[in-house]
């Protein structure tokens, strides 16, 4: 069975694997084990309630219960931006005209900017790739909004995502290439590298202070503004079914796409519900349902077949085995 649980210090080795799997541009999962074990035990803190609410970084790992396997990566960050900014490119839209010429024309400007401080955000979602088909993404994926729903009070009002840029196939980076190591002499990897393990003044120091405008970058730069990498483009697909939409920033590196959300609007964190658990050797139900605990502390995640009656959910012995819950106890189901 699939299961999603916190990820802890004993997964270092299954998060470096993971980082090295999911390739260049996934800032979340640098292949760096000092950085990725300060994860883990930031992950632990924040599970554990350890640290201060605005400060925690929830990692989620979906194991395959039977093996041990650990095939995917989700986290939660309860708020970004205030200790180091949070920075994006926002794309403004500009017109000008004379009259006298009876000329108007529109243009799009890239601005700077620090505007998401103190949100929530999801991300690191990644999934090996023979994990990628039968809702194993979709459930890692919903597992983060069931998290932000056990405990909303923990999360921020706005939630956003950040999509990894376009990348062509042998790594290559048009936007980066075109127009960020313009302002940044150094590798991706290694600018990519200091924005999550630095306080990130070396994008103070070093970025445009003044618009750049769309028009003059080279057309590979261009066409891939507020694009998605092809491995994001399933992940892009769950995020706009919860209700995430374009809010016009992209990333400063890579031009990948910004989306955000109301908490309270995510489908999945609307529509899952508290049910008191049953427990019977075996269930019959039409379709399997999302079911994960009720806190944050002792936070697991399963999509699994359930008997809804009323408040009560009845689960099997397996099922309520993977969550680790018993009969009485109170779950969150979205059928």
């Amino acid at each position: 069975m699939l299961v999603v649980r916190p990820a802890g210090p004993a997964d270092l080795d299954h998060l470096l694997e993971l980082a090295i799997l999911s390739g260049p541009g996934f800032t979340s999962l640098p292949e760096d084990p000092d950085q990725l074990t300060e994860r883990l035990d930031l992950s632990r803190d924040s599970f554990t309630g350890s640290l201060p609410p605005q400060e925690r970084w929830y990692t989620l790992m979906l194991e395959e219960s039977d093996t041990g396997d650990v095939d995917g990566i989700g986290s939660v960050k309860a708020a970004v931006g205030l200790k180091r900014p949070f920075f994006s490119y926002r794309v403004v839209n500009n017109a000008s005209s004379s009259p006298s010429l009876d000329i108007k024309i529109e243009h799009q400007t890239l601005v700077l900017v620090n505007e998401c401080t103190g949100w929530s955000e999801v991300g690191s979602l990644f999934l090996k790739a023979d994990r990628r088909k039968g809702g194993a993404g979709r459930l890692l994926s919903q597992s983060r909004y069931m998290l932000i729903g056990a405990e909303p009070e923990l999360f921020a009002e706005t939630v956003l995502a950040e999509l990894r840029g376009v990348f062509t196939p042998d790594g290559a980076c048009p936007f980066w290439d075109h127009v960020a190591h313009k302002f940044f002499p150094m590798e991706f990897d290694q600018a990519d590298m200091m924005t999550g393990s630095t306080d990130k003044q070396f994008i103070l120091d070093l970025a445009p202070r003044h618009p750049i405008y769309v028009n003059l970058l080279p057309e590979a730069a261009r066409a891939v503004i507020g694009k998605v990498h092809p491995q994001g483009v399933p992940a892009m697909a769950l995020l706009e079914s919860e209700g995430f939409r374009p809010n016009g920033l992209v990333d400063i590196f890579d031009a990948g796409p910004t989306v955000s959300c109301p908490r309270d609007h995510i489908r999945t964190v609307r529509d899952a519900r508290r049910m008191t658990v049953a427990v019977a050797p075996e269930v019959e139900a039409e379709l399997p349902s999302l079911i994960s605990t009720d806190r944050v502390e002792a936070f697991r995640a399963v999509r699994q077949r359930a008997s809804l009656d009323g408040e009560t959910a009845t689960l099997s012995a397996e099922t309520a085995d993977a969550l680790k819950v018993r009969a009485g106890d109170t779950v969150r189901i979205k059928a």
